[in-house]
């Protein structure tokens, strides 16, 4: 009966009520949302790489190796013997293997030197293997493969002619002009730093710095078999067994023939967002705050209401409702407003998330899962209910004395 009496009052009073209602949708919403994409966002940073087990290069920090050759940032500080590669390559403990050799540019993108096997087994995501959106992998050794990106904001197609330039910079002095490559494929969006990064083949990269009499002669005649370059830049590694992980780590790092450092994806990964652990503290304020705001406007409406509804108090007090009734009253009616405003902000928010999920993919790189059932709902649709009751109270008190003073009044 106490709720429906809530209800009819919420209901008689419901334009401030609808008012109150959409701004506890916007701070809820909001809060949801900074919650859901704060962790969601820590998932989808660790999946930028999938199924990597052991990424190798020279020592050099493991955070310092995760950038240079994941995420296309920073230089490495030493190559490594290609040797190396071929022995980790046919250890018995690897599945696969692929290169990676940085250094030169196109326009501001990276180039990544690789071969064929980083189409095959690069995945991204939960285990999303890479794509071509038009053309095919590179076949020669002036073929290119462009990042979604890269072609995107550079205007490529397939069968565009490119000059790679050295160095990492956006402006070069020194462009290979004698070597432009042909864009074979283009790739599908991921929002991952592939879709920044302009792939050949490591027979290109060798190519391209050889003398220029050298170089007129391997572009007149392609098909040349080329020898295999002295060095790469890194390795990702893909084990038969995650169990010899430590161990392949262990014997990597202690290779007595090249100086190797052989680290794990997903511990360099949450190193790296320890890092940003501020930003994430901060939105989780930000969020909390504006929750504050909307519930301290719910107090503000209900007493705001005190004064008209004397009447109303005096006729529950006459029909034998205590004091605490009045209280309850109060509390239930800012709860059925809260609970309606955290239902509906919920079903908001799902919907948002499922007509933008391939847009935040492509544009963002967030692999957002619209599932937002999970025990951080749970404990934040507790956080809120809590925070109404302790908020109502303000009005709820404000209800108390006139109900006491109408009592005394009576008497």
């Amino acid at each position: 009966m106490l709720t429906s009496i809530a209800w009819r009052s919420l209901v008689s009073r419901r334009k401030t009520v609808f008012l109150t209602f959409l701004s506890l949708v916007v701070s809820i919403s909001v809060l949801i949302s900074v919650e859901h994409i704060r962790l969601q966002a820590k998932e989808s940073f660790n999946r930028t790489i999938s199924g990597v087990d052991l990424i190798v290069g020279a020592p050099s920090g493991e955070l310092n190796l995760l950038l240079y050759s994941v995420f296309r940032m920073g230089s490495p500080t030493n190559n490594i013997d290609y040797n190396s590669f071929t022995m980790l390559k046919a250890n018995k403990s690897v599945s696969w293997a692929i290169p990676v050799s940085l250094g030169d540019s196109h326009r501001g993108f990276r180039v990544m030197g690789t071969n064929t096997d980083y189409f095959k087994y690069f995945k991204y995501g939960s285990d999303k293997p890479l794509t071509m959106a038009a053309g095919t992998e590179f076949a020669s050794p002036f073929e290119t493969v462009l990042g979604a990106d890269v072609a995107k904001e550079l205007g490529y197609k397939q069968g565009d002619k490119i000059v790679i330039a050295h160095g990492i910079g956006s402006t070069s002095f020194v462009n290979h002009d004698q070597a432009p490559f042909t864009v074979s494929g283009i790739l599908a969006p991921t929002g991952t730093p592939v879709d920044k990064t302009v792939h050949v083949s490591l027979a290109a990269i060798d190519a391209i710095h050889l003398p220029p009499s050298q170089l007129k002669k391997l572009v007149a005649n392609p098909d040349t078999q080329l020898e295999p370059p002295k060095s790469i830049t890194a390795m990702m590694l893909g084990l038969n067994n995650k169990f010899a992980t430590f161990t392949l780590q262990r014997q990597i790092n202690n290779y007595k023939k090249d100086r190797l450092m052989a680290v794990l994806p997903g511990v360099a990964m949450a190193q790296l967002w320890q890092l940003m652990a501020n930003v994430e503290n901060l939105l989780q304020v930000i969020g909390y705050l504006v929750l504050l705001a909307s519930l301290f406007g719910l107090a503000t409406m209900l007493l705001a209401t005190m004064n008209e509804r004397q009447r109303e108090i005096a006729v529950f007090r006459i029909l034998g409702a205590s004091p605490k009734v009045i209280v309850s009253l109060i509390i239930l009616e800012a709860l059925i407003i809260s609970v309606l405003a955290l239902l509906f902000s919920i079903g908001l928010v799902t919907l948002l998330l499922t007509l933008l999920e391939g847009w935040l993919t492509a544009e963002y790189g967030l692999f957002l899962s619209n599932n937002l059932f999970t025990m951080e709902l749970l404990l934040l649709s507790g956080i809120i209910t809590t925070a109404t009751i302790i908020t109502a109270l303000i009005p709820g008190l404000e209800a108390y004395k006139n109900a006491i003073h109408t009592q005394l009044s009576g008497r």
